[in-house]
This record gives structure tokens, C-alpha cells and sequence, in this order.
């Protein structure tokens, strides 16, 4: 609850006091930029109807008093009055001393390892996420916070993959096609479609931007070994940065190329870190996958040295057993990994019986606009 509001700096800031003792300041252009009057934001979709430039650059606060609740302001020289809920104030106040988590996602994503994963999967039943929003919810939050989940009871047959991606959003098309299918193949055009194992990595780094949700499903698995992996990306870049600081600088300040050639009339390259941060230091991707990696050039001959330690470095902590957690498919299972985060791999499995899995992209956007709606749905109907 607001007690008092002191205008300031001849009414360029305000400050506000709480009940429980805290103080917050704003400026007078932040507010009136973030105005919640319909002649500054669509009553309809929240976007804001007016542009930086229509907002006076001496915009100030010529008066301001508490009622019922919320701060009313006055912002001069547009004589206009605009109301903030306290509420609303207390969600976006900036103006604060404790620790800052870096970026919107640090207090929902957890990071993991083998130990507090292999035996607590996410996983969710097909027809249960389709008939129950709570259900999906439930499944679609572990992807938001884990970065990979499982499904079960998806019919067995080509192309049911679908099914995963039409429950949040959309199929994300590229030269491999709608989907397609990963088994073993006489002279594939990619490793993927061998019985070789594949190292732990994330898909297609040389796209800009990469798909960020693969989805595999399986139809047939009769074969020994061949069992799915998956790496938290962000809980290795942890690990690696606080045992070399430096060799964490250089992945994330050096760009790495990648680059795709396979395919007759396509040529695929990228140029981006393989741990990218936000400004504000947040992990927001990984790209990880040495059969796409370009020669490095990007990195001064001073440093190239210290940069490939610190890649091997990333590799060994990508492949230590500590990280890891596995699971077999089954026909009728699929898995869903976040692809700038969770690096998916695949044991060697044996030339005797089948093992056909298929493969799409999405994005993520489309599954965190979903489950953002689900959320506020159910917050609503709460109230």
C-alpha cells in the first residue's frame, strides 16, 4: 500500500513510500511513457498508440496524490492525468538495491543435472494434454523451466509429431522438410542418419535465427542401445564459468562460424558464440555441434590458444556422465528439448532391427504465448 508520493528534481522524478517501509523512485518520462490510459495503450492488445516523439522531452510531474490505492500524476506540459495502480507500481519498480537477476526468464528456468533429473523426467500423455489445459499447462511449464519434456500415447505412424507442435503453436518448415525422418540411410547426407552415436549438441547453429524447439517422436524402435540424452547447456555453461572465468569469457565474447553444405542448392552459415549472453550477462543460448563448426577465425592469434582449451573444457563437462540424463523412446514417445538451451545426443545402437524416429522444429515463442495464456486464464478464474 502507497503512504506518500514527493515529487523531485523540479518534477522530473517522484517518490513513492510502502506500508512495509520500502521507497521507489521514477522519472516523470518512464511513467508517462508506460501510461496505462487508453489514448497511450490499445484497450484491446496492450501495444502503446503513442511514440517516444510524441511524448514532450520536458515532460514532468506537475502534481501527484494517492487515491483509492493508486497513484494519480499529472504530467505537464500536456496537462494530462494518468492513474498507476500500486500494485502495478510494486510489479515494475526498478529503483532497487538487492541483487538483480539478469533478464525475465532467470527466476523460472532451473537448471539441472543427472542427479536431480534422470528419475524425475517431465512427461505428460498425449489425449491428457489435449483434453486437459491443466494438464498441458503442467507440460509446457517443464519445457519453460527444464527446456525438454517427454510425451506419451502418440499414435505410432508418420508424421504424428504434428500432434506435439499443434498443441502450442507451429511447425517450423527448413530444407529437411516439414519433418523428417532419422534412421539409417546408405550414404546420408547427414551423420544423424547413421547408427553412429552422436555427441551431445544442439540442432542447426548455422541458421540464423536457429529453431528454437525440436520435437522427435518415435514410430519403430527394436534395436539395442539408441537411447536419448539430454544436457542442460546452461547448467554446463554454469559449471564451466565458474571453474575458468576466462575460458567462459571467450566462448561467449568470440563468435564461432557454423555452416551447412549438405544438401544440393543450399549453403547455410552463421556467425554467433556458442554461449551467447543478453546484455545483462542472462544465458540465453547455446550452440553446440561439432559437425557443423566452421574454422574459427574470429579469435585474435593472442587468444586462440586459451579459446580452444576452454572449447575442449566445454565439450568434456558436455559429455561427463554427471550431466546427462537418458531415456529410450518407444514407438508412440516423443521428447521436446528447447534448442538454445538443451543439447540432445543419441547412443550407438546395433545394425540388427529398426529404429525410425522423425523430427520437426518449432519455436518457442508460439509455446511461451500459449502457456502464458493458460496461466492467466486459470489466474482469472481464480479471482
Amino acid at each position: 500500500m502507497l503512504t506518500h508520493a514527493l515529487i523531485g528534481d523540479e518534477g522530473r522524478t517522484i517518490e513513492l513510500g510502502w506500508q512495509d517501509g520500502r521507497r521507489t523512485r521514477f522519472h516523470a518520462m518512464w511513467l508517462r511513457d508506460n501510461a496505462l490510459d487508453d489514448k497511450t495503450r490499445s484497450a484491446g492488445n496492450g501495444q502503446r498508440l503513442v511514440t517516444i516523439l510524441d511524448i514532450p522531452r520536458d515532460t514532468r510531474i506537475g502534481a501527484a496524490l494517492i487515491k483509492a490505492g493508486a497513484l494519480e500524476v499529472n504530467f505537464m506540459p500536456e496537462g494530462k492525468t494518468v492513474s498507476f495502480p500500486a500494485q502495478w507500481l510494486s510489479a515494475n519498480a526498478y529503483d532497487r538495491d538487492e541483487h538483480r537477476q539478469p533478464g525475465w526468464t532467470a527466476d523460472i528456468v532451473q537448471r539441472w543435472t543427472k542427479a536431480t533429473m534422470q528419475n524425475s523426467v517431465p512427461r505428460a500423455g498425449y489425449r491428457a494434454a489435449f483434453h486437459s489445459r491443466g494438464v498441458l499447462r503442467e507440460w509446457l511449464s517443464s519445457v519453460r523451466t527444464y527446456g525438454f519434456a517427454v510425451m506419451d500415447g502418440l499414435p505410432a505412424e508418420s508424421g504424428s509429431l504434428c500432434k506435439v507442435s499443434d498443441l502450442f503453436g507451429y511447425i517450423r518448415e527448413t530444407n529437411y522438410g516439414r519433418w523428417f525422418d532419422v534412421r539409417a540411410e546408405v550414404n546420408p547426407n547427414n551423420l544423424a542418419y547413421t547408427n553412429l552415436g552422436l555427441q551431445a549438441h544442439t540442432d542447426n547453429p548455422y541458421r540464423d535465427p536457429v529453431p528454437t524447439l525440436q520435437i522427435l517422436s518415435c514410430i519403430e524402435n527394436t534395436v539395442e542401445g539408441g537411447e536419448s540424452s539430454v544436457v542442460d547447456g546452461f547448467a554446463v555453461a554454469a559449471a564451466l564459468q565458474a571453474e575458468n572465468p576466462e575460458g567462459f569469457r571467450l566462448l561467449s565474447c568470440c563468435p564461432a562460424r557454423f555452416e551447412y553444405a549438405g544438401s544440393s542448392g543450399v549453403r547455410l552459415q552463421a556467425k554467433r558464440p556458442m554461449i551467447e549472453l543478453g546484455p545483462d550477462g542472462e544465458l540465453i543460448c547455446i550452440r553446440f555441434n561439432n559437425r557443423s563448426l566452421a574454422p574459427v577465425v574470429d579469435v585474435p592469434f593472442s587468444d586462440m590458444d586459451a579459446y580452444y582449451a576452454a572449447y575442449r573444457r566445454f565439450a568434456e563437462l558436455i559429455e561427463h556422465p554427471s550431466f546427462e540424463v537418458t531415456f529410450k523412446l518407444e514407438a508412440g514417445q516423443a521428447f521436446i528439448v528447447d534448442n538454445t538451451r538443451v543439447m540432445h545426443a543419441r547412443k550407438a545402437f546395433s545394425g540388427t532391427g529398426t529404429r525410425w524416429l522423425q523430427g520437426c522444429y518449432a519455436d518457442k515463442d508460439g509455446l511461451l504465448s500459449t502457456l502464458a495464456a493458460i496461466e492467466h486464464s486459470f489466474k482469472e478464474a481464480a479471482e
